[in-house]
């Protein structure tokens, strides 16, 4: 069996030397083989994945026949830890290349809801960093750079909207799969005339202690704001969460003009 395996895997690599100069560059071709080496033993298969004929490294996943995806590290073949993000080997301490099915609560080992621990990301925002930011593989290939780069981009980028509540309501339900639009007109008077009345006060503001006093009102109602849109999006009653979500953009804004007064 072990030979028959060895026969098909020959094959397999084979053709994909034979195809990729023939392959588009916007096209990704993944080819599988397997091996089991008695019959008691899970299939388990090799694939080989390029996305043009540039491409001269392959990514490696292992695919077990219970449907468990296993990742394997460019550089090292390493089989990657289950308990963290692969963005980064243990063994070889290679970067790696960006895998966008990892969302960014899973970057920093948080559970998918609103409330999250700030001090917790923080943390794992700099160990992060510490491992893939750009200036650490200077010396590496011209491939690991360009991962690094990406990573380090991706990972800023996540704590950016993980740290700031509005950003992270908006991802958050994206993740469910419910698009906001922040930019749609809010209809309830009461709450336009409250914006008005907010951003006079603004502009009438004599000094930087008034500025900051409108600007703690706004961050307490972001904050009252940012619960019911946590209570909402607990309870999957998206049209309340979408609500909170327009009220926390008129409020930030607010705050945003207070800053560039200050």
């Amino acid at each position: 069996m072990w030979r028959k395996s060895a026969a098909v895997l020959s094959i397999t690599r084979r053709h994909l030397l034979s195809t990729r100069t023939n392959t588009p560059p916007s096209r990704t071709l993944t080819l599988f083989s397997y091996f089991h080496t008695t019959p008691e033993q899970p299939r388990v298969y090799n694939t080989l994945t390029f996305q043009s004929p540039a491409t001269a490294r392959f990514s490696r996943r292992n695919i077990s026949s219970d449907s468990r995806d296993i990742l394997n590290c460019w550089n090292c073949n390493a089989v990657a830890a289950s308990t963290t993000p692969f963005l980064f080997c243990q063994s070889c301490r290679a970067v790696q290349p960006v895998d966008h099915s990892i969302d960014y609560f899973q970057i920093f080992s948080l559970e998918k809801r609103f409330d999250i621990d700030d001090e917790n990301l923080e943390r794992k925002y700099k160990d992060w960093q510490k491992k893939l930011h750009p200036d650490l593989v200077h010396s590496k290939s011209k491939e690991e750079r360009e991962y690094a780069a990406e990573q380090s981009a991706r990972v800023i980028d996540a704590y950016r909207t993980l740290t700031d509540a509005l950003a992270r309501a908006m991802y958050i339900m994206r993740l469910a799969g419910v698009e906001v639009d922040e930019e749609q007109t809010v209809s309830e008077s009461e709450l336009l005339c409250e914006i008005m009345e907010i951003r006079e006060a603004v502009e009438e503001a004599a000094d930087p202690q008034a500025l900051n006093e409108i600007k703690a009102q706004m961050q307490q109602k972001l904050r009252v704001w940012g619960e019911s849109f946590a209570n909402a999006f607990q309870n999957k009653n998206y049209v309340e969460a979408q609500k909170s979500i327009q009220r926390m953009t008129y409020y930030k804004r607010v705050n945003e003009e207070i800053v560039k007064k200050l």
